[in-house]
């Protein structure tokens, strides 16, 4: 096994995600070493360096072509990334400054340099039990940041986001208010795409399951009206326009349910963004002013058309 891979099984061990196991992080552990190709384990050093030098180092023991303007990628994939697990540190000086460095920590250097000994598993278990792995730091992290909703009085969790946050409003605040006792039919996340997804439901109302993209961000029925909303949670794109409603109406031509089409968005002023773009006969709803409503012409404040 050469030294590129025998680095990439040392970050394994430590819990380093995918991501930091990749060549370019391989490269900054074996710099930061001063580990050549020929070297043996033992002989790891832990030298205050630059990214500069780590660039320099890789380019000439291992054959590299990296760039100069390259070392951003080396900061943000590599460093970054050690540093937070406890593998690296800095001196201390501002990182604009010439004579900002790294180096291994010393517990990091006397992992390595018993590599290839029977102390490296008591070496590797001693590092784990004093350091999460930086896998479940940012699993912890992830799981933290979740926002949690309660959908049909069910728990789940969205991805965070502005996209999410305001999903989460429609489902806790515009729901109850202007669609009492109604269900949530279809509510998806950007990550998880179909997070709820009542296919029975839909299809017993003449509803025509389409791709993901067609979907509105957010479908409701009110039973006892038998009303259905479509709504649109705006953030960057994606208002209810003529156009999108004309595609809601040619997935739906089945539906008897008295159809409601709304655009949700966060703020006052994200709405006056897409103000001329939006359809007619259409309500917008704005999450900072939850009591109000919107709505554009008609005869009728809320209902189908």
């Amino acid at each position: 096994m050469d030294k590129i891979e025998e680095t990439r099984e040392f970050l394994k061990h430590i819990g380093m995600p995918k991501a930091q196991q990749a060549d370019i992080c391989c490269y900054v552990i074996l710099a930061m070493a001063g580990m050549k190709p020929d070297m043996q384990w033992k002989e790891a050093s832990n030298e205050w360096i630059r990214i500069h030098d780590i660039i320099q180092f890789a380019n000439s023991y291992y054959r590299t072509t990296y760039a100069e303007n390259s070392r951003e990628t080396f900061r943000k994939q590599a460093l970054h990334h050690f540093r937070t697990a406890a593998l690296v540190e800095d001196n201390g000086k501002a990182t604009n400054s010439p004579n900002y460095r790294y180096r291994l920590t010393e517990e990091t250097l006397q992992m390595l340099r018993v590599r290839d000994t029977i102390e490296w598993q008591p070496s590797l278990r001693r590092f784990l039990h004093y350091h999460q792995s930086l896998i479940e730091m940012y699993a912890s992290k992830k799981k933290m940041s979740m926002m949690p909703v309660k959908i049909n009085g069910q728990d789940f969790s969205f991805s965070p986001g502005k996209h999410n946050e305001l999903q989460k409003a429609i489902i806790e605040e515009f729901a109850p208010r202007f669609a009492p006792n109604s269900d949530c039919l279809y509510v998806g996340d950007t990550i998880e795409k179909d997070l709820v997804k009542n296919v029975e439901k839909l299809t017993e109302l003449g509803f025509e399951i389409t791709l993901h993209d067609k979907m509105p961000d957010v479908v409701l029925y009110r039973e006892d009206k038998d009303w259905l909303y479509f709504v649109e949670s705006v953030t960057s794109v994606g208002p209810m326009n003529p156009k999108r409603i004309l595609e809601i109406t040619e997935m739906t031509k089945d539906v008897k349910a008295g159809m409601i089409f709304v655009t949700a968005f966060l703020d006052f002023k994200t709405y006056k963004r897409f103000s001329e773009d939006l359809a007619w006969e259409t309500e917008v709803w704005i999450a900072e002013m939850p009591e109000h409503m919107i709505h554009l012409n008609g005869d009728k404040f809320l209902g189908p058309r």
